[in-house]
């Protein structure tokens, strides 16, 4: 499975309009064929920042990032964004979320 985290630092007078703005990009992304999940969080320090946490199968990430909506949603993002966003991209094991085991009910 890929695994990516990608943190996004928003211009302020863009901030609350962000998810509106990445609603279709959102959309697009979470009906591709191995996309496992594509969600956003705000962050509860700076809330000019977004982080997004998206995973696809193994054999989906090449062809994410050269769809169509994926090219449309950076130039959407672009002239929103204060600066460059970091991202951790790996492949990890498994095939989706697990049960935390040092909180089990």
């Amino acid at each position: 499975m890929i695994s990516i985290i990608v943190k996004f630092k928003v211009k302020p007078e863009h901030a609350e309009s962000w998810p509106e703005h990445v609603r279709e990009f959102t959309a697009a992304t979470r009906a591709e064929p191995g996309n496992k999940w594509f969600d956003w969080s705000r962050s509860l320090e700076d809330p000019n920042e977004y982080v997004l946490l998206e995973a696809f199968d193994d054999d989906a990430g090449e062809a994410h990032v050269n769809s169509d909506h994926f090219a449309k949603g950076l130039e959407t993002m672009r002239p929103l964004l204060a600066e460059t966003p970091r991202i951790i991209s790996r492949q990890v094991e498994g095939e989706g979320w697990d049960t935390m085991g040092e909180l089990q009910k």
